[in-house]
Order: C-alpha cells, then sequence, then structure tokens
C-alpha cells in the first residue's frame, strides 16, 4: 500500500504510529473487550482516555493550572458563537480581519455583540496581517480576537496584540502544535482539531478559569462554557473516537 501525503488543510494526514496503534486497538482496547467507538463515555476505560488526553495536552502546551481544557463538538466554527455568548458583559468586542475564517468569527460574532474591527488586511486579499494602532482597541471591549494563521492566505501573527485587561481570544485551528505558545498570555484559545492534532469531529477549548461565567442571557445549556466546565466536558456523549485518536497523536 503506498500512502499519499496529504497536505490538504483539513482533515489532513495522521502520523502513522497513531493510526497503527488505533488499527490494533480497533476490535479491543486495553483488556476492555470492546472498541473505543463502543464503550460507555462514563466507563472507567474511557474516563482514562479523556483524562490522559487532556494531560498530554497541558504538557505539550505548558497550559497553566488557572485554565480549564474542554473537548467539544462542533468544531471551531461552533465557537464563532459560543465566545461571544460566554464572554459577553459589555457586548462590545474587538476583532482583527485577517482571512476567511476571521470573516466568518465576525460575521457570526456581530450576531450577538457590537463588533469593533480593530485593523483588516481584506484590501489586499489578507495577503498580509495589518498594523494595529492601539488607539482603535476598546478597553472596555468583552474580549479581543485574532485568528493565529490564516490556513488559505498563508499569513500568521508573529506578534500578539497587548490588549492589556482584555482577554485575548484565538482561533489556533491551523498553528495549534505546530509553534510554542505562551498559553497565559491569552484568555481562551479553540481550535478545531483537524488541521494538526486528530480527525474531525473534535474542537479543544482552553479557557482561563475566571472567563467561565454566567454568558448572556437565553445562551442554550449546551453551548454555556459553564455547564462544560462543571461536567468536565462530559455533560454529553463526546466525540470519543476523536478524543481517543488526539490522544494517540
Amino acid at each position: 500500500m503506498e500512502r499519499v501525503y496529504n497536505f490538504s488543510p483539513g482533515p489532513s494526514m495522521l502520523p502513522v504510529p497513531a493510526l497503527e496503534k488505533a488499527a490494533n486497538e480497533m476490535l479491543c482496547y486495553g483488556k476492555s473487550g470492546m472498541s473505543v467507538m463502543e464503550m460507555s463515555h462514563r466507563g472507567k476505560d474511557y474516563m482514562e482516555i479523556h483524562k490522559n488526553a487532556e494531560n498530554l495536552l497541558r504538557e505539550l502546551m505548558n497550559i497553566p493550572g488557572n485554565y480549564k481544557v474542554l473537548f467539544l463538538q462542533g468544531g471551531a466554527s461552533l465557537q464563532f458563537a459560543m465566545v461571544p455568548m460566554n464572554l459577553y458583559k459589555t457586548g462590545k468586542a474587538d476583532y482583527m480581519k485577517t482571512g476567511q475564517f476571521a470573516t466568518k468569527a465576525i460575521e457570526e460574532g456581530q450576531r450577538f455583540v457590537d463588533v469593533n474591527i480593530v485593523a483588516s488586511s481584506e484590501d489586499k486579499v489578507f495577503s498580509y496581517i495589518p498594523e494595529m494602532d492601539k488607539s482603535k482597541f476598546n478597553p472596555e471591549a468583552d474580549y479581543f480576537h485574532i485568528t493565529t494563521n490564516n490556513t488559505i492566505f498563508g499569513t500568521r501573527f508573529t506578534e500578539l496584540p497587548d490588549t492589556g485587561d482584555v482577554p485575548l481570544a484565538a482561533d489556533m485551528s491551523s498553528n495549534i502544535l505546530s509553534q510554542a505558545y505562551d498559553v497565559s498570555k491569552f484568555g481562551l484559545i479553540y481550535a478545531g482539531a483537524q488541521k494538526n492534532m486528530g480527525p474531525a469531529g473534535l474542537c479543544a477549548v482552553i479557557i482561563r478559569e475566571d472567563l467561565v461565567r454566567e454568558p448572556m442571557p437565553k445562551t442554550p445549556t449546551m453551548l454555556m462554557y459553564k455547564t462544560h466546565v462543571k461536567e468536565e466536558a462530559l455533560y454529553n456523549t463526546p466525540p470519543a473516537y476523536s478524543i481517543y485518536m488526539a490522544m494517540n497523536v
């Protein structure tokens, strides 16, 4: 069998050892007598997988103890709505418009908050990261949103904005685990797994504990960070096999 090197932006290729491990455990994980796809998410075997995946991500990213790690469904696209709904205080937010997914995040954010576009590179088809004028930052914003790496246009932030007391929220779907970040500089990080850390169906969310608060009124229970933090991301059946594969990776 000849394997193809798939460099598409996601789902993209997974490490062969991770796939081989999954193949060897397809019918029986450990001594459980069943596949990971068949086991209860409340059972001991799966709980160990879930916790191990979290611990490995914490180790790789050096995530501080005052941050929660959640493995959620809906991909990064659902976070475009969950971020404004859950970080809601004043109903205002700053955004950098640097690519297609940054644009989608802005469009979704505008459904819930008053969006201030601090800077944009749309004038040159998102071919550069625009300079940031701090005088345009809103000190009363609920958060400041960036997309750290822009898949389609090949640009990335080499310097993070200094947002002061305003939490920095970042979509890291394109480059999570490809470079080291000081997680403490962010209030919230989210990333769809399918580009760098696993198969589709999983989104990792890393959120500072003080930001796990009462969301905007009428936010559905499943879209509240506090729901998933309270239940350790096991409020409902998680994307168990995708989490298992991310653990292998």
